[in-house]
């Protein structure tokens, strides 16, 4: 075994005592001794504590964003919920507010016409292509007979060709099978409007001596046909004057836009010449080198 000498002793003894001098006569060196050993140590630390502190704040700040994240998707989830329902809100109400004027304006034209009338709807076009028909949703319960006249505020439509008992075909004023007797407003010469295949319409017949011009009204001469006297029918736009030709003929643009019709009256009982729809005003024509209209 290994022993220690009394020398040895002594030595260690000293040393403590000098030890023990130094920290309690020596306090302040002692002390500085002591933060100069810890500094570095508590810097060493406070690295992985620092990282774990901002580790916890970013997850604590995803997890909030998160949070208000999600709260504003659902809020624009239900925006978008309400803003549909506004549009569709909205288109309803411009629905009813054009069909609103549509109506106004057959209800001013019932109220214009003398003769008896009954408003009926547009409910579908002839499906076979052989005519150009509509159909309204009125028939022969409702007093809707064959040949009696159809037009709209601005004016004919055409004629009922077929009645069932709850609803009627008319037949359009551009389908060639249809005919009505024309009136030129400006000259006051008489013919045959007639559809032609292109879907537009013509008048025929019209006298050689007749002084057509484009421009010019045609309205319904109230002879025949089931409407009252000066109902438009359309505007000259072409003339057709043929050398050896007995009548002169024009081609029309009808008044009413047949596309977009949607409501109509029924004329049931068109009164006698001169008792129908007043004449519109005469349209403004080119003036002649002779100075007249």
């Amino acid at each position: 075994m290994f022993r220690t000498t009394s020398g040895t002793r002594r030595v260690m003894l000293l040393l403590c005592v000098l030890l023990l001098s130094l920290v309690f006569v020596l306090p302040k060196q002692s002390r500085s001794l002591l933060q100069g050993i810890g500094q570095p140590l508590a810097q060493l630390l406070s690295l992985p504590m620092t990282a774990l502190a901002a580790l916890d704040r970013g997850v604590q700040e995803a997890w909030y964003g998160y949070l208000a994240l999600h709260q504003v998707s659902e809020e624009n989830r239900r925006l978008q919920r309400e803003l549909q329902a506004l549009r569709g809100r909205n288109n309803e109400l411009r629905e009813l507010g054009v069909a609103g004027q549509r109506l106004a304006a057959v209800l001013g034209l019932k109220e214009r016409l003398k003769a008896k009338t009954l408003a009926a709807q547009v409910i579908g076009w002839d499906a076979t292509n052989w005519y150009r028909a509509i159909v309204l949703d009125k028939g022969s319960r409702d007093g809707v007979k064959v040949e009696m006249g159809v037009m709209a505020p601005d004016g004919a439509v055409g004629r009922v060709v077929k009645v069932m008992p709850f609803t009627a075909m008319v037949l359009l004023i551009t389908d060639p099978n249809n005919a009505v007797t024309g009136l030129i407003q400006r000259t006051r010469d008489e013919g045959i409007v007639e559809g032609t295949p292109e879907g537009r319409a013509r008048m025929k017949y019209i006298p050689l001596l007749a002084t057509l011009q484009s421009g010019d009204v045609i309205v319904t001469s109230g002879l025949t046909g089931g409407f009252p006297r000066g109902v438009p029918l359309g505007t000259i736009t072409r003339i057709d004057k043929a050398e050896g030709e007995l009548f002169q003929s024009a081609e029309i643009v009808p008044e009413v836009d047949l596309h977009k019709l949607e409501e109509v009256l029924v004329i049931t009982d068109p009164l006698p010449v001169g008792d129908g729809l007043e004449p519109p005003a005469a349209r403004p024509g080119p003036v002649s080198s002779e100075g007249r209209p």
